[in-house]
Formats: structure tokens, sequence, C-alpha cells
């Protein structure tokens, strides 16, 4: 009788996999990442981002490039001018595929991955609080840090899309323009360090940016605070340190900074050359660094904690 009864009704016998909340954190991840492909404000900023990396491999191979088909010499109006004079600027940037290269390559699109994240947290986090959609995601078979974890992976992709990936790739042309053999076999290090400066990237920025999305929800406060922590405190911390000569210690309240010395660390860089000078000590900078991710996990806790799980 039953198996009549299910052969009228056409029951379909579940075929599917159960899978634990891990996958339901990534499949949370990869639609973060699509609502934000969604929205042509991001594509708008993602151009900025690839603006900056064309700027670092086209100067990077104008430099390998120009002495060697222009000699030492160029002439201008029938004046003979160094070609040293043309590439001053691009060696102020070190794009010799050295550490320094990719330090600063990512302190540039520092500009803009601040104003992508501020935008993305509110899109991707801000939201769930704001709207009361939070409950239905915790009434699922996930946990609350499952939620966490999902979110920061999708905000995590961004940020290497926009400063690991780039910075590999430059990595490489740096090695095909030089002696790929010996560029290569020298300068895995540099590699890892790149990996590990985009990992600290990503797990500080990522809590960050869910914990301010989870304070403040919309938007616009959202650009206010994060303009406040990486444009205010970074002015302020140049006018105290190089203005009144104070000690190098108060660069510690400028947090891209602190990340970026945390990653001159990783690319095992001379702190004697990290400009500008003085600078605290890497350990100190990898102290507030540690910190920050420390309080941001705290305050998760404490907040998606408290909130009512619909049917728990």
């Amino acid at each position: 009788m039953p198996a009549q009864t299910d052969t009228l009704l056409r029951y379909r016998p579940w075929r599917g996999t159960l899978r634990g909340p891990g996958w339901a954190a990534l499949a949370m991840a990869r639609s973060s990442v699509r609502l934000m492909a969604r929205r042509r404000l991001y594509w708008g900023l993602f151009a900025l981002v690839l603006l900056v990396f064309f700027f670092f491999f086209y100067g990077q191979y104008l430099l390998a490039w120009i002495p060697g088909q222009l000699g030492d010499t160029v002439t201008v109006a029938n004046v003979k001018v160094p070609v040293a004079n043309f590439t001053k600027f691009l060696d102020r940037l070190n794009l010799n595929g050295s550490a320094h290269t990719f330090g600063n390559f990512v302190w540039f699109e520092g500009y803009v991955v601040v104003i992508l994240l501020a935008l993305a947290g509110s899109v991707l986090v801000g939201n769930d609080f704001h709207h009361g959609s939070l409950p239905f995601y915790l009434a699922k078979p996930i946990g609350r840090w499952h939620y966490v974890l999902g979110k920061c992976l999708g905000i995590g992709a961004v940020i290497n899309l926009a400063t690991t990936i780039p910075a590999i790739i430059l990595w490489v042309e740096a090695g095909l323009l030089a002696d790929w053999k010996t560029y290569y076999l020298d300068n895995l290090n540099l590699l890892a360090g790149i990996l590990g400066y985009g990992l600290v990237l990503t797990v500080c920025l990522s809590l960050l940016v869910v914990a301010t999305a989870v304070w403040v929800r919309q938007t616009v406060p959202m650009v206010m605070v994060w303009m406040g922590v990486f444009v205010l405190l970074r002015m302020l911390a140049g006018w105290v340190v190089d203005g009144l000569r104070a000690d190098p210690e108060w660069r510690l309240i400028d947090l891209w900074n602190n990340l970026y010395l945390v990653g001159m660390w990783c690319l095992q860089v001379d702190p004697a050359t990290v400009q500008p000078q003085p600078q605290p000590a890497y350990w100190q900078a990898a102290t507030v660094v540690g910190g920050v991710c420390v309080g941001c996990c705290l305050y998760l806790r404490r907040r998606v904690q408290a909130v009512e799980v619909i049917g728990g």
C-alpha cells in the first residue's frame, strides 16, 4: 500500500548529498562574490585596481626595456638628456622585481581597496542585520561562526583579487624580464612573502569589514568609519611623527601602515629601508594587527550570539 501511494503521488527518492556547515560557508562566500559582481559600482572600483596594476606592470617592463633601446642618452629638442632622468620616477617605485616592488604595489592598491571593502561590508553583512535576515541564515543547519567564516571568505576573495593575485603576476613578469631561471630560484622567498602578505590582509581586513558592518550596518556610516581609520588616522600619525618629531610608535595608530610593516616583514625587507622613516618595529606593528583581529573576533562573538534564531 505505501508503494502504491508513492507511485500515485509520484514521490522521488532523495538522491542528494548531505553536506556539513563548512560547505554552507563556502556557498555563502560564493554568493557574496556574485552579489558584488552584479553591482556596476564595484566594477568601476575594480577598474581603478586594474589601472594601478597596469601602471606597475608596464612600468616594470619599461624600466627593463628603455635602457637597452635608447642607450645612455636620448635627444629631445637637439639636447641630449640622460635616460636616467626619464626613469627616475619609476626607480623611486623600485620597479625592479625586488621586495619593495610588491610592497609598494600593495600600498598603492590600498587606496582603492579601502573604498571597495567599505562598500562591500554594508552590502554583504550590514544588510543582513539592518533588514533582519540574519536569523533566517542561522535557522539553517549552520553555526554562527560559519556565517562569519562565509562572509570573511567572500571578502577575502575580493582582497586577493585586488592585491595578492596581481602581485604574483608582477613576480612572474619580473622573472621573465630578467634571467628567469636565476630569478625564480633565488626569489622564491618573495613569492612566499607575497602569499604571507595576502594572508595577513585577508584575515585582518575581512574581520574588520564584518565587525564594522555589524556595528554601523549602513553604507554611508561604514564609509565614514573606514575613512577615519585609514585616512584620518594616517594623516594624524604623519603629522605627529614627521611634523612634531614625536616617537615613531605614534605610527601604530595607522592600521594600513601596520599592515604594510607586517607585509614587509613577510617579504624580509630591511626595516631601515622602509619609507617613510622613522618607523616602529615590525613586532610592534604585528602586535597591533593581532590585537585588532582578536578585538574583532570578540565583538563578533558577542553580537552574533545575541541574535535570536528562528525556530531555535
